[in-house]
């Protein structure tokens, strides 16, 4: 069993994924795990000012 990194199947996957589908797929998912990312982010920092009294 080879050792393969990460970023070597990471990169695989997306060319996997151009190849098949074109670009257009690949950008919505970036797009779309930016923006839930970004959402939990959020909603992690801004519970902390959150006062319970």
């Amino acid at each position: 069993m080879e050792h393969h990194p990460a970023a070597a199947r990471l990169t695989e996957a997306a060319t996997l994924a151009v190849q098949q589908h074109g670009s257009g797929n690949l950008l919505r998912v970036v797009l779309i795990v930016m923006v839930l990312g970004c959402v939990l982010t959020a909603w992690f920092l801004l519970r902390g000012y959150k006062k319970d009294d």
